[in-house]
């Protein structure tokens, strides 16, 4: 297992606390890439700027050519919640009882923090390794993932720097670290259907102007729908709704519209085109009368069932803890998705997961430095010289 080299001006825990350290609430990033952007710079780093709008997003390069390996992650975090909730203050890294507690801890400043120091040691003593490895950072992946690896993508295929492989520091693990990894995930589509009736007083209106009363039918048809029994590496794809409004706020006031919100996560086995023609097809079926129907794909599912990076992640797992990973496409969507989309290798490989988005968010802290060696072996196997 190779240990974090005494040069180092940090240790993974201690970049891990900084980190935490900054509140970085989605899509600020609160000085966090800069911050690191200091540290890698001593290894031999290069910082690229692909900042846009209030997003901050920066690659940090060494090398060149091909293989090109490029490490994925993100600064920033989701909302602490009730801060008075916490056993200790959300944005004060809190080390007690072997665990590490703060928000970002697993998702995923402690994976960044691993990245950090195990590309800074491999390109300390590999200096003249093949081809290229990157670490990109955006903080748009807990917001709407407009601004960040979504804008920067095109911007590095203009430049050449489209990468072979992409190994994402998501909080993959399940119960421990290393015993489960991502080979792709679900796709993910936003949908809103509007059905139109009357508004009017309730001691006079027909049933069938009450919009509320036609979408019952089709909400509950759509709720039943079985879309597709998904694979061998996907689940089924699920839909569910997730927000219903209408009315005035009066209780004797039928609405004029019911508007209910909707997510979908497929499988490759329906793809969103399909999917949609199903969603209509069941409305129309349903007799809902006039309605309308918005739909937004935010992203397309993917998988990687075999290659060099897959290898790689796995041998190293399997080096450092003696597991062999389960692989799974299991969890929500991830910036991996965007890579996947152009044809790159990617694979999803970091902490453990059973804290994410939770009050009390923490990781092992042993687990810090395990990834750091993951991470440094997977280097030594695609670009050792």
């Amino acid at each position: 297992m190779q240990a974090i080299d005494d040069w180092l001006p940090m240790s993974t825990l201690e970049l891990a606390k900084a980190l935490i350290e900054r509140r970085s609430v989605t899509p600020v990033d609160a000085g966090c890439q800069p911050f690191i952007e200091s540290n890698l710079s001593a290894a031999g780093f290069t910082a690229s700027d692909y900042s846009q709008a209030d997003v901050t997003n920066t690659l940090y390069s060494h090398g060149h050519g091909t293989p090109h390996l490029l490490f994925l992650g993100h600064t920033d975090v989701v909302p602490s919640g009730p801060e008075s909730e916490w056993s200790c203050p959300p944005f004060i890294a809190t080390e007690t009882q072997g665990n590490l507690y703060g928000r970002g801890a697993a998702d995923m400043k402690g994976a960044v923090a691993a990245m950090l120091t195990a590309l800074a040691a491999f390109v300390k003593h590999h200096p003249a390794h093949v081809g290229r490895v990157s670490l990109l950072l955006t903080s748009d992946e807990e917001g709407l993932a407009e601004h960040g690896v979504r804008a920067v993508l095109p911007k590095l295929i203009t430049n050449r720097l489209l990468p072979d492989y992409c190994l994402v520091g998501e909080p993959s693990s399940l119960h421990q670290l290393g015993d489960n990894i991502r080979i792709g995930r679900r796709g993910s589509i936003h949908g809103e259907i509007r059905c139109y009736g009357i508004q009017g007083h309730t001691a006079y209106a027909d049933k069938h102007d009450n919009p509320i009363h036609r979408f019952a039918t089709a909400l509950q048809m759509i709720a039943d729908h079985e879309f597709d029994a998904g694979d061998e590496h996907f689940p089924a794809t699920l839909l569910h709704f997730s927000n219903l409004q209408a009315g005035t706020g009066a209780t004797n006031v039928t609405p004029g519209a019911v508007s209910a919100q909707f997510n979908i996560r497929n499988s490759p086995v329906s793809s969103a085109e399909a999917l949609q023609n199903q969603v209509i097809g069941l409305l129309e079926a349903s007799n809902c009368g006039r309605y309308e129907l918005d739909w937004r794909v935010s992203g397309l599912p993917f998988i990687t069932t075999n290659g060099a990076l897959l290898d790689g992640v796995q041998n190293a797992v399997k080096t450092v803890t003696g597991l062999s990973p389960v692989c799974d496409t299991g969890g929500g969507t991830s910036d991996g998705r965007f890579f996947a989309a152009k044809g790159v290798e990617v694979v999803e490989l970091g902490l453990v997961n059973q804290t994410i988005h939770q009050l009390d968010e923490h990781v092992r802290v042993a687990d810090l430095e395990l990834l750091h060696s993951m991470y440094y072996d997977i280097c030594q196997q695609l670009l050792n010289d």
